[in-house]
């Protein structure tokens, strides 16, 4: 005999009334769920993450090493420079960086390895007057040009006037950042002895030497991290460079 829907069977499975085991899967299922806490979420995707850039990793290295072999050699260039007054003719590999030709090439350590990035000033030279960061420019692009180093500046026994104030107004601590502050602050008096303005100069219109006052003199330094933080006497030991000048 047919039963009507009112009289089911309750083990049998309907739409509006599933099957126990059914009802237990569910059950299951959205208590696992709800189980999930943020934690074991984001330690899951963290680690799902980690294998796909590991596996990206390992197949582009292969294409790299392929096109750009590691231990490619390049064709040697001759660069022509003047270095601390002394004329010199090298045969360089045109990767080479002004700062490891001084340092690794010619022995001139004076010159910091910073930051490698042209961010800390360490590696300040002088080309030709002109203060730059040694490990951001190719030697090869200095063909012909004056190249000055913390070696250079004094004559002999006798030290340069920024070198003496330097001593004299306590401008370092450990002295790592020392030979690029020394080599930038040489640059900085030509600069303001030209009229040359900073971002924080008053007058533009203005022609003739600069006034170095302190904010003056910060701006001008910025460019050169002492992380020891001698700041102070680094400016002072400016002031007293330009005053002796006038």
């Amino acid at each position: 005999m047919a039963l009507d829907d009112g009289q089911r069977n309750p083990e049998t499975p309907n739409d509006n009334n599933p099957h126990p085991a059914a009802q237990d899967q569910q059950q299951q299922s959205s208590s696992a769920w709800h189980s999930i806490t943020r934690r074991n979420f984001v330690v899951g995707a963290s680690l799902a993450t980690a294998g796909w850039a590991a596996c990206g990793k390992f197949a582009s290295t292969d294409v790299v090493e392929a096109a750009a072999p590691a231990d490619a050699a390049a064709e040697l260039v001759t660069v022509d420079l003047t270095i601390n007054g002394t004329r010199r003719k090298l045969s360089l590999d045109p990767r080479v960086t002004l700062l490891d030709l001084l340092r690794e090439n010619l022995g001139l350590t004076g010159t910091k390895k910073g930051c490698d990035h042209g961010q800390c000033g360490a590696c300040t030279v002088l080309s030709n007057g002109r203060r730059i960061n040694s490990c951001l420019s190719l030697a090869v692009v200095h063909q012909g040009e004056q190249i000055t180093t913390i070696e250079g500046l004094a004559q002999g026994d006798q030290l340069h006037p920024v070198q003496e104030a330097f001593i004299e107004n306590d401008g370092f601590q450990c002295g790592y950042c020392t030979p690029g502050q020394i080599c930038s602050a040489v640059a900085l008096l030509q600069e303001a002895d030209r009229g040359d303005a900073s971002q924080v100069t008053a007058d533009l219109k203005h022609s003739g030497k600069i006034e170095l006052t302190a904010d003056e003199i910060r701006e001008r330094m910025s460019g050169n991290i002492c992380r020891c933080g001698a700041y102070p006497g680094i400016v002072h030991a400016v002031q007293s460079a330009s005053q002796h000048r006038s």
